[in-house]
């Protein structure tokens, strides 16, 4: 019985050129062994729909062909399942592809999965939305809204939204959060939880997760003086930004997070983002609830 192998494509993923045709994949799949298909996602959150669809059709593997946001809407599907997801990294960020060793290289990503070694990896959800690399509170949310209104999905462009927001953060909104057992009131610059120890473009900020350990990786980082905060980035250019003392760093299962001022709930997960019509966020971990393929 041939195995079913169903390609989800994002095509403006990247640079927009996309490599993975019928032809280009029967040079790496044997057609006597593999059913091949191939989906082009339309729009946001059409990936999810094609995901299911190809459950339905009895896929027993799945690859992603995107960014981390075409990633998170085709695993966040598979989750507790017996399909392996596979991935073709063709994003700007790729953090999750990034944390896992898979190349960049199309024909080496398609290697990978060909070779047919998987593991399984830990998931993060919040109030039933799905993250693997990421999400995150303040600063880097607003970050992501405002990069996403760019037609370049550059390096320079993530950047130029970073300064751009930089410039005007409100810090006067705060949260309670509970974790391990205690709680407490902060007002934070950045409010960042981590399941993999990359955020895309070779960054971290936590730089000791793990996709397998069991547990999330939090950070805190409070307001800073002009001068700590260049002294944080320099830092964090060298994945030592935990020197400074008033980053805070700790791991947990769960977290739960409530914001104290009126509004929907403004975050980013796996590099998008997401408004939650909600006052109240619980954070937890599912461990080892997704196989991907790796080398």
């Amino acid at each position: 019985m041939k195995t079913k192998i169903h390609f989800i494509v994002n095509p403006i993923a990247g640079n927009g050129i996309n490599k993975v045709t019928y032809n280009f994949l029967k040079q790496t799949f044997n057609e006597v062994l593999f059913e091949l298909t191939i989906k082009t996602s339309q729009h946001k959150k059409h990936s999810i729909v094609l995901t299911k669809e190809s459950i339905n059709q009895g896929a027993s593997i799945i690859v992603a062909c995107g960014g981390d946001g075409t990633i998170n809407e085709i695993a966040s599907c598979l989750i507790n399942t017996e399909i392996i997801l596979g991935i073709i990294p063709t994003g700007s960020g790729n953090g999750l592809a990034s944390n896992l060793s898979i190349s960049k290289n199309v024909l080496k990503a398609l290697s990978t999965i060909k070779k047919g070694k998987h593991i399984e990896i830990d998931v993060g959800e919040i109030n039933k939305e799905y993250f693997f690399s990421n999400m995150g509170v303040g600063f880097d949310a607003f970050v992501i809204s405002d990069f996403e209104k760019n037609s370049n999905r550059k390096l320079w462009s993530y950047l130029k939204s970073i300064i751009r927001v930089i410039r005007k953060y409100d810090y006067s909104n705060n949260y309670e959060i509970t974790f391990n057992s205690q709680s407490e009131t902060i007002n934070p610059f950045l409010f960042f939880v981590s399941n993999s120890n990359e955020m895309g473009y070779k960054m971290s900020l936590t730089p000791k997760a793990s996709l397998q350990d069991g547990v999330l990786d939090v950070i805190i980082v409070p307001k800073l003086s002009f001068f700590k905060m260049t002294l944080f980035t320099l830092l964090l250019l060298i994945k030592k930004h935990y020197w400074l003392k008033e980053v805070r760093m700790f791991t947990s299962e769960s977290i739960t997070i409530q914001q104290n001022f009126q509004g929907s709930f403004q975050l980013q997960k796996d590099g998008e983002y997401l408004e939650l019509d909600k006052n109240l966020l619980t954070i937890r971990l599912l461990k080892k609830s997704l196989k991907v393929f790796v080398d």
